[in-house]
């Protein structure tokens, strides 16, 4: 049902995954990128966008959790990326619907106003349902689950579940019932913390990648604990080799893949996205020098990236 030809192919110059495959990192706006991943001063909003659509495949837009995107932003992102033909968006669904449990049908309304630039455009992968290690496989919330199915159901919806009572026979079930992907994901180990996982309950194959540190443990969260602490994470070789197993088996059988990296600290999650690209296929590894430079070992195969001649880019 879900399979089909997974070929490599070149468009405007980028070499691409296999087909359907698309890796990169969540979110792109980081202050301490500058320096790293951006030239000093072009670190910021859209301009940034820009260069790390020349680096990875999808970014996963973060700010959708805290704040309703608008559509006139998301119609900017997309013209952004445009020099990447393969670029995809996925988003985080907004906190009040899996955090807060509000379904008010106008809020959802202006929630979904924000993505259907990117629906209608063929731009967006998919929606994320993002909820808590509280959010326990239940009656109740096997319930809700399902109004929120219902309520975006124009949506393509994955949804990460952080407490492993997900993980039943029953629950995946309704996975598959509701056409919802899994996020399958990785997480310091904690009190029934989900383990890492390969399935596909819908078309879409869904892979986040939170790091080890135990600081991030994402059940139990430690006070005060900075993010950049929280997501400082160096996959090695070996577990990255670990999930490329893990992610051919879901690419196999999926219409499309999203792979983000959510270890940001140091741009550690740039640095990894490079090394998987690397294991599946991408034959020539180019990232900005600064980058290179921090990280020799694991980037030894990749040339200093000329993304950063002004001429490439509008100006900031």
């Amino acid at each position: 049902m879900f399979a089909y030809s997974k070929g490599k192919e070149k468009e405007n110059g980028f070499v691409s995954m296999p087909k359907g495959l698309h890796i990169g990192v969540a979110g792109w706006s980081y202050p301490h990128w500058e320096g790293l991943v951006y030239e000093r001063g072009q670190g910021k909003g859209t301009h940034a966008l820009e260069q790390i659509s020349r680096m990875v495949d999808v970014v996963e837009v973060n700010t959708s959790f805290y704040q309703p995107l608008k559509a006139e932003v998301t119609r900017l992102w997309m013209r952004k990326v445009e020099a990447n033909p393969a670029f995809r968006f996925t988003a985080k669904m907004h906190q009040q619907f899996t955090h807060q449990r509000r379904l008010e049908p106008g809020d959802i309304a202006v929630f979904k106003q924000g993505l259907l630039p990117m629906l209608k455009a063929r731009s967006l992968g998919a929606v994320l349902m993002q909820f808590p290690w509280s959010f326990r496989f239940t009656k109740e919330n096997r319930e809700f689950f399902i109004e929120l199915r219902r309520a975006f159901h124009e949506f393509p919806l994955v949804a990460e579940m952080r407490h492993d009572s997900w993980i039943s026979e029953e629950a995946i079930g309704t996975f598959l019932d509701y056409h919802v992907g899994f996020c399958n994901m990785d997480q310091p180990a904690w009190t029934r913390a989900t383990p890492p996982t390969s399935y596909l309950t819908s078309r879409i194959g869904y892979v986040r990648l939170h790091g080890r540190n135990p600081l991030n443990s994402l059940g139990n969260f430690e006070p005060g604990a900075a993010r950049g602490r929280q997501h400082d994470y160096l996959y090695p070789l070996e577990e990255l080799a670990a999930w490329k197993q893990r992610i051919d088996r879901v690419h196999r059988f999926a219409d499309a893949t999203f792979v983000i990296f959510n270890n940001d600290a140091a741009a550690k999650s740039v640095v990894n996205a490079l090394e998987l690209e690397g294991l599946f296929g991408r034959p020539h590894c180019q990232a900005p020098g600064e980058l290179i430079r921090r990280y020799p070992a694991a980037l030894a195969g990749c040339s200093r990236k000329g993304s950063y001649q002004p001429s490439l880019f509008e100006a900031a």
